[in-house]
Formats: C-alpha cells, structure tokens, sequence
C-alpha cells in the first residue's frame, strides 16, 4: 500500500511504499520538505521530542552509504517500476527474505564493496575459507538497510559488511510459517550516477553536525578514540534539552548570561519535564567555565577553532576543556539516574 503525503507540495516524491519506516518518513519530511519539527508532530499526534529524536537517529544513520542513497532516492522522483526501493511491501519482503534467511545465523554477513553494484553473502566454511551464498543487487541491500532489515557493523570501512537486526529477526519469525521464499530479487535500474565515495547530494538535516561528533573520530595518542560514545551522548542530551526548550514555547533565555549571572535564571531545582529545566540544572552544575564551553560547542554548534580564537586560547586547548567538560556532564546525569527524567 502507498501512502500520500498531504504535508507541503514541496514533497515531490508524493507517495512512499508502506514499509518505509515513520522515522524515515518524518526526516523526509523535514528535510526534503522543509517542515518544522513541530508541525510534524502536530500531524502524527506525538510529542516534538519524539520527531527530534527520529531526525537525529535518520540523520546518525547517514554515514553508512546504503542508507545515504536510499534517503536521496526516496527523495527523488520514483525511477520506474523496476525500482525495488519504491516496490510495494509484499514485493520488497519476497525479494529480501532469501537474503535475510542466509544472515539469519552469526557466521554468515552481507559484503558490499563501495561504488560496486553487487554485494555477496558469505558465510565461514568448515575448512575456514569464506564461502559464497548469494549474490545481492546493491538496490535491494539498499532497500533493507533502510528498513533497518541489516546493518553495518562499520560504516566507513571500504569493504561493508552487513549483519541481521532484530527487526530483521522479527520480519523472517514473521514469514518463516507461509510459503513464498523463492521469489528471486527484482532486477533495479539505477536512479544516477552517484559519487564513488558514496558522498550524499540529498538535503541534510537542518539540525548540523554537533563538533564534538567530528572530535569523537579522532584518535588520541594511543589509538582510542579522543571522546568515548558515552560522552557524545550527554553532549547530545544537553544539545535535544536545548533545542527541546525552543520548541516547548519557553521564553527567550540568555544562557550565556545566566551561566554568568548576569541575568535571570530562576529554573527550579526540583524534577522537572521541562528541557529548560533540565537544561539549566545541567549548566549551573557545570560551573561557569566549562559550561560556557559545553553551551557553544554542544549546543550552539560553535567549532573548537572558532571558539578557541574568540577566547584567545591556545591551538588544541579547547577540546581538552570540552572533554572535560563532558566528564563532569556525564557525572551529573549519572548522579540523576542515567538522563534524568524522561521526556516527552
């Protein structure tokens, strides 16, 4: 079944096949059609939070180069009815149900080389060797990555290599009863050209990238990553808190000027479910100076370089006080149990 999009005509791709996930949808819908994240939920019925946190996960997803291609398609005008990517769901789950059957153990993965229109499914055999299983049009692994049927275990290695999902386990539990896996994948005819490197043309999020993400690829001297996953994720609870408490209609604050007690901030310091609550509790806890840090660079997205300049620091210094900063941020949450309260 498709389903039309009634949102803004600026949607070309008017109808999306019924097993895109609502996740992908609403992030279609903000970036290729320009809505708001309020006006998305105030359509589906759900609090803008959620929405936020769809956008983010879609837009996370992003660096695996399947995903990448299937949001620019999805984007674009359907390419004819050979396109297994606007294929209803009943054609998409017969093609993808061999495939998934053969992941469906822990010794067998999906290889994809970039810029190749073929992937393999191998498996180890008794002997050691890699053995082939099947071969996977790239379109239809496209499809059901997606569809978060599989996916990469390291998204910026130059081989990928696919692996079955829970929702993938469900779709299988699901079909596994009836008859109707041997439905061969449906040939695909590519929409474009697309860059070797599998670089996206489509329209990103207005939500950008939070500069500790870009820190969190670095290495330090010892080859581990400069910014564990932990410490990105508060970074990025304190950047939703911020962007929730725009959304919620709070009154216009200057955290700047809070942090440095030139202005009001009377927050509560009791639990509470609003973002600027939580925000502010967050900030005050953090103490002047590393909160101005986690402010500019978590929340309003302020690059290390820039800030180091506008603060008359040292090359390199910033991101050592950010990750500080982090730490101290991570303590507070941990101390309130795990986030705090749940949004939304």
């Amino acid at each position: 079944m498709m389903t039309r999009h009634a949102f803004d005509d600026r949607y070309r791709p008017a109808m999306l096949p019924g097993w895109v996930p609502d996740a992908v949808r609403n992030y279609l819908l903000h970036t290729d059609a320009g809505q708001s994240i309020r006006a998305i939920a105030r359509e589906a019925g759900v609090h803008p939070s959620t929405i936020l946190r769809q956008v983010r996960r879609i837009e996370g997803r992003r660096d695996d180069p399947l995903v990448d291609e299937g949001l620019r398609d999805l984007g674009a005008p359907p390419g004819g009815p050979d396109d297994i990517l606007f294929a209803e769901a009943p054609r998409l789950e017969a093609a993808a149900l061999p495939i998934l059957s053969e992941l469906d153990n822990g010794e067998s993965m999906l290889a994809l080389a970039r810029g190749l229109d073929r992937g393999v499914v191998v498996r180890d055999s008794a002997g050691g060797e890699p053995e082939r299983v099947a071969i996977v049009d790239r379109a239809l692994a496209r499809a059901m990555a997606l569809a978060e049927w599989i996916a990469a275990s390291d998204p910026g290695a130059r081989v990928l290599r696919y692996r079955l999902t829970g929702a993938g386990r469900s779709l299988l539990g699901a079909a596994r009863p009836e008859a109707g896996l041997a439905e061969a994948p449906a040939p695909f005819r590519r929409s474009g050209t697309g860059d070797p490197e599998g670089m996206l043309r489509h329209a990103r999020s207005a939500l950008a990238e939070s500069p500790l993400v870009s820190l969190a690829r670095r290495r330090d001297r010892d080859g581990r990553p400069f910014l564990s996953r932990s410490l990105v994720a508060v970074g990025e609870r304190l950047r939703e808190d911020f962007e929730l408490a725009r959304l919620e209609g709070d009154p216009g604050i200057d955290w700047h000027a809070a942090i440095d007690g030139r202005g009001p901030a009377d927050r509560p310091d009791t639990p509470s479910g609003r973002a600027a609550d939580r925000l502010w509790r967050a900030l005050r806890d953090l103490g002047p100076g590393l909160a101005d840090v986690a402010l500019r660079c978590c929340c309003e997205l302020e690059g290390l370089e820039t800030l180091e300049r506008s603060l008359g620091w040292s090359s390199r210094s910033a991101k050592v006080v950010l990750r500080i900063a982090l730490q101290r941020l991570k303590a507070h949450y941990d101390a309130q149990g795990a986030y705090g309260p749940v949004i939304g």
